[in-house]
């Protein structure tokens, strides 16, 4: 299965992961939504920043999910992998303040980044709010 995730483009993200200074990418949520129990070693996440195409693609190391958060939780989470050459938080605060009201945490350990020639996807169907996408096959949504 391949993934795409969609990040806030301020946040310079896809940058980080490209460089190594980002080795997890963490999705914290409310409710079990993608990529939840459906993303695992082995798979690729393409990267994109919001608006643009996709730029990058790095290959999934393992998956943790974590299924009942408390703020205890939370903070050693943050307190583990918040900083750089993990998540790459710059306020560790401002983000534990974020997520105190999320129920669900998924760390997703990245290797191997690199680049890959610009291309469009079709989200339709997906919602214009999805943040990620599960697809079988990359080209299934590729636009050419």
């Amino acid at each position: 299965m391949d993934h795409v995730a969609i990040m806030k483009k301020a946040w310079k993200l896809t940058e980080k992961i490209l460089s190594g200074e980002k080795t997890i990418e963490s999705r914290w949520y409310m409710s079990k939504i993608a990529p939840w129990n459906r993303i695992k070693k082995g798979e690729t996440v393409y990267f994109k920043n919001a608006g643009e195409p996709i730029t990058l693609k790095a290959e999934v190391e393992k998956v943790t999910q974590y299924p009942t958060l408390t703020p205890q939780v939370i903070k050693e989470l943050l307190s583990r992998y918040g900083g750089k050459g993990d998540i790459c938080i710059t306020d560790l605060e401002k983000t534990y303040r974020l997520c105190q009201s999320k129920r669900y945490c998924m760390l997703i350990f990245l290797k191997k980044p690199e680049k890959v020639k610009p291309f469009k996807i079709d989200k339709k169907g997906y919602g214009n709010m999805s943040a990620w996408l599960c697809v079988e096959n990359i080209d299934q949504i590729k636009v050419s």
